[in-house]
């Protein structure tokens, strides 16, 4: 396929750049490529090109109008391409395969496409994976998929619809799993009342998190399919049911041992005919021994191949005042290379909101990537949320600018002031909406943009300086939900 590209003066070097031989380029007399016209691009074709075989035209992204009269005339198809030149590279090589848009730039197509197509390939690997168990469907170990657990804490102490709710919200996240966790007074009734609003909740795996005997017994008779967690202090009270109730079963270590007490209390688990086992080495946190720990992972996987694991990544996340996405990233890496089946997340503390779909994306992008023998990148999917990945091509400062001034004066607007607030997604249901209040009405919306075209057709504002100050409070307000942050008007975000 023979490719033409078409852009503006300004961009004309970066386009050649990033073109990289696979197309060539006719430069259009406009200085902004966005402002390429059907008329524009006709004579710069006309004048550049001496004997037109094209099959493709990609003009930018930006570019607005209709081309189908160019198209007919030229006899080739007229796509728009990226919205920035730098991402020509990698928009070209799916020419062949892509059917670009006239409505949407490339780059935000193919961004869809790839995703699809590495989504799909996880899915792929998914099902051919072998696996030394499964809990209901769901392939645990071997060469699967690391499985996201979402604990809900204290789930034997919540009211049932929070608990329902939240249980919701984990699946919609990602979760793979659902672990209950239980308080330290519950009784055999809450944990049953717990695992009955599971069951009319969720289709997901559910798993008993406690150590006390009489609660796993009766999350065992009211069918759970994952219990954790088995020690020396429990096993010999508990594991015979286990067994009979033919359940998998985390087993950790006694408290202050290391591997050795864990391989101990694993040959216990077997002896009392438990079939389905997986270790839980312990990850401690930074500053507790994460180091020693991952070690410990490490040889206990090389020992016992074979044998699933349980990866305790909210014990790092809960503990460390960063933000969770590189933190969740980097530790399933970690797991991958040491084996981990299962990655555990309460995703409890504001800082660690989100942990959930994090982990999900990264255990995703784990599978991809050991598919591909490579590092963790240009799979398709990602994790950048704040960073970005490429920068888009800077302005250079002119020889002769004014320096902007904030204005001293502030003049009420006579239409009346508006209040910005935002109504957060508290359980993660997608259900979060701006909201600006004026005593004549109440707009709620999930964008900047729809709040404030609603303010301006309803004549709420007759001032240009209120209008600015509207404008940049409902953006950050946009940003704070689209990040999961909180928002107060007039403060710095």
């Amino acid at each position: 396929m023979k490719i033409l590209i078409a852009t503006g003066r300004l961009a004309e070097q970066t386009v050649r750049n990033a073109a990289r031989g696979l197309a060539d380029v006719v430069v259009v007399d406009s200085s902004v490529a966005a402002f390429i016209t059907p008329r524009k691009l006709l004579a710069a074709i006309a004048e550049q090109v001496l004997d037109f075989d094209y099959d493709f035209i990609f003009i930018p992204g930006l570019v607005s109008g209709n081309f189908t009269k160019v198209e007919n005339e030229l006899g080739c198809k007229i796509r728009l391409g990226p919205k920035h030149a730098y991402d020509l590279g990698f928009v070209l090589p799916f020419t062949e395969m892509t059917e670009f848009s006239t409505t949407v730039p490339a780059c935000e197509l193919l961004a869809d496409v790839r995703r699809e197509m590495a989504l799909e390939k996880v899915q792929e690997l998914e099902e051919k994976a072998v696996v030394p168990m499964t809990i209901g469907d769901m392939k645990i170990g071997g060469n699967s998929r690391m499985k996201v657990m979402a604990e809900v804490v204290n789930a034997t102490g919540l009211e049932s619809e929070i608990l329902a709710m939240r249980i919701r919200s984990f699946e919609m996240k990602g979760a793979d799993i659902i672990d209950l966790g239980t308080s330290l007074h519950a009784t055999p009734e809450d944990v049953r009342r717990a695992i009955r609003i599971a069951r009319d909740t969720t289709n997901h795996p559910l798993s008993i998190d406690t150590l006390d005997p009489e609660l796993t017994r009766e999350a065992l008779q009211c069918g759970i399919d994952l219990v954790l967690s088995l020690a020396r202090s429990n096993i010999g009270n508990i594991g015979h049911d286990i067994a009979t109730a033919g359940v998998p079963a985390v087993v950790i270590p006694d408290p202050g041992e290391g591997l050795e007490s864990l391989i101990s209390n694993l040959d216990l688990a077997s002896a009392a005919g438990i079939k389905d086992l997986i270790a839980d080495p312990v990850l401690d946190p930074i500053g507790h021994g994460i180091g020693d720990s991952v070690i410990r992972y490490m040889d206990f996987h090389k020992l016992n191949p074979h044998i699933p694991v349980f990866f305790g990544i909210g014990n790092v996340t809960e503990l460390i005042d960063a933000d969770s996405i590189g933190v969740n990233a980097t530790l399933c890496g970690i797991g991958a290379d040491i084996g981990a089946s299962i990655l555990f997340t309460p995703e409890y503390s504001n800082k660690t909101q989100g942990s959930i779909n994090e982990l999900k994306k990264a255990s995703q992008m784990m599978v991809l990537a050991k598919e591909r023998q490579s590092s963790p990148k240009d799979l398709g999917i990602d994790l950048i949320e704040i960073k970005e990945k490429r920068r888009r091509t800077d302005a250079v400062m002119p020889d002769n600018y004014l320096r902007a001034e904030k204005s001293k004066i502030w003049t009420l607007d006579p239409k009346g002031s508006i209040r910005i607030s935002i109504v957060p997604d508290t359980y993660g249901m997608k259900d979060s909406f701006i909201l600006a209040e004026h005593d004549s009405a109440s707009i709620v919306g999930r964008t900047a943009r729809e709040v404030m075209d609603t303010i301006l057709n309803m004549g709420l504002v007759s001032r240009m300086e209120h209008a600015s100050y509207l404008g940049q409070e409902l953006k950050k307000a946009e940003l704070a939900l689209k990040l999961g942050r909180s928002y107060a008007q007039d403060d710095e975000f």
